[in-house]
């Protein structure tokens, strides 16, 4: 089966390995995507899998506070260009629909374009206004509240460069769940602690990690080889959660060492990023 120039693009998009690396991962694997890239991971080749399909949009993450601390909401709008990303029309249309969607809990987008503003349009009309003004084709992707949970939870929130949003709920101090949030942004953790990581995650970390390990370790006992598998696997789990990465503001001390410091807890997290591929 012959490979395509668009598949080996995709590949590389997905994985960050070498186009020939990708072409011949491809050609081994018949076309099969997903199989190549778990040949390049097998091999160490892949640095990530991002995965096809990520959407190349513009845009920008809004969020809105509650003046107690106890709920916030966050949104993406999209648009084509960053100079119509930058425009204060965008801009307010953003911040405008932001506060709307913590005033009225609203949790779809569905919701939210069918929500009335004060001058008696609604939101999509008022949207299709402003693609008439600007030009560009403008999408409310995604929006959510995050309300306080427990008593005496607070939600925290952090907007970096106005392309990634974080809303953290947090048993414990409001500034300490505004740097959890920030710590987020930067780190881009999946899950919050190991124990909410689902079994076929870690099913296939074990699968490529042992097939790495009989690779890289040949010749080694059984018993040896499972014991590096148990501490590559640790290791890959602290990567990927919350409580186990460093914390942003001192890597050397985990997320789980702060927040024990100041008797805290995170319950939960959510992360926009303008153009990231959802999930289901």
């Amino acid at each position: 089966m012959g490979v395509t120039a668009t598949q080996v693009k995709e590949l590389r998009q997905r994985t960050g390995a070498g186009m020939m690396d990708c072409k011949h991962a491809l050609a081994k694997a018949g076309g099969d995507a997903d199989a190549a890239v778990e040949q390049l991971r097998v091999a160490g080749l892949a640095r990530a899998d991002r995965k096809a399909g990520r959407e190349a949009t513009e845009g920008g993450i809004y969020v809105s506070e509650a003046a107690d601390g106890t709920a916030s909401a966050m949104l993406e709008l999209n648009c084509e260009t960053d100079f119509v990303a930058r425009n204060e029309l965008y801009t307010g249309f953003g911040n405008q629909l932001a506060t709307r969607v913590l005033a009225q809990r609203l949790a779809t987008t569905a919701a939210l374009l069918a929500s009335s503003l004060p001058d008696g349009s609604t939101v999509d009309e008022t949207r299709r206004g402003l693609v008439a003004r600007l030009g560009e084709n403008i999408d409310i992707r995604r929006c959510c509240v995050v309300e306080s949970t427990v008593s005496g939870s607070v939600v925290g929130s952090y907007v970096h460069g106005g392309r990634i949003g974080v809303l953290v709920e947090l048993e414990g101090p409001g500034e300490l769940a505004r740097d959890i949030a920030m710590h987020v942004s930067w780190a881009n953790p999946a899950w919050v602690s190991a124990d909410q990581v689902p079994a076929d995650y870690i099913e296939q970390e074990q699968k490529v990690l042992l097939a790495q390990a009989e690779q890289g370790e040949s010749g080694k006992p059984a018993a040896i080889i499972k014991r590096i598998v148990a501490g590559r696997l640790a290791k890959g789990l602290r990567a990927v959660t919350l409580l186990g990465q460093g914390f942003v503001r001192s890597t050397d001390l985990q997320v789980s060492a702060v927040l024990a410091e100041a008797n805290a807890k995170v319950l939960r997290f959510v992360r926009y990023e303008v153009g990231a591929e959802l999930t289901p």
